[in-house]
């Protein structure tokens, strides 16, 4: 019995450090975020027209402008129309995408029992993180309403030890963080992600391993996050 014991301390810590995605097109695949093995799930959503319209017109009038706030589901649409300030001519390409993201809002808070989420949405023409990195936070919702969306790699894929400084200064397809570029996994537009982090209970050494990803010349990405607060 004894000698098994150093045995069982080497395999044990690898057993508890395995992670999957949770992947669905039905918006009931979010809960699955509290299972200890999962540290991303994936609603598959397809964006309705109008909304992607909304969104395409709203970028093209230049009518946003990034935004950084406190939201409850309470009064989100009304602070983002406040926010956003749209012009008269865009008021109904934004108040759709306001309703939407208070939406969004609505479940999160509701998932994590939180009264208040801190949003992000920004319009982006280059990657704001365009290197593999962990985040140090419980959970973090990401979708992208048009554009290109958020990289990943499975946990089984990942050689940790070849984040941050690990990598050396060489390229994430050349650090040996992860073997192939057919390892890269990426969210589509209109997929709503939860990516959970280093801060989530028991969590850590398992966060969700993740980048922005490139943006092609003269296009730009529409992206919303919702983190804790």
């Amino acid at each position: 019995m004894n000698a098994l014991a150093p045995l069982t301390a080497q395999i044990q810590p690898s057993i508890q450090l395995q992670r999957k995605a949770a992947i669905d097109s039905d918006a009931n695949v979010l809960p699955q975020i509290y299972n200890e093995d999962t540290n991303i799930v994936v609603w598959q959503r397809d964006l309705e027209n109008t909304l992607t319209e909304a969104v395409n017109t709203l970028i093209n009038a230049n009518a946003l402008k990034p935004l950084e706030l406190a939201i409850s589901p309470d009064d989100a649409f009304d602070q983002l129309i406040k926010a956003l300030k749209p012009a008269e001519q865009n008021y109904n390409e934004a108040k759709t995408l306001c309703e939407d993201i208070a939406l969004l809002v609505e479940m999160f808070c509701c998932l994590f029992d939180l009264k208040r989420a801190g949003l992000r949405l920004k319009v982006l023409d280059k990657p704001m993180c365009p290197r593999f990195h962990v985040d140090k936070i419980p959970c973090r919702l990401v979708t992208t309403y048009q554009g290109v969306a958020t990289q990943w790699l499975n946990h089984s894929d990942v050689e940790r030890s070849k984040l941050g400084a690990g990598n050396l200064g060489k390229p994430d397809e050349e650090s040996g963080l992860f073997k192939s570029l057919n390892n890269i996994n990426q969210l589509k537009q209109g997929d709503v992600a939860l990516l959970k982090g280093e801060y989530w209970d028991e969590n850590e050494g398992a966060g969700l391993v993740h980048r922005s990803p490139a943006v092609a010349a003269n296009e730009q990405r529409l992206l919303l996050t919702l983190d804790f607060i």
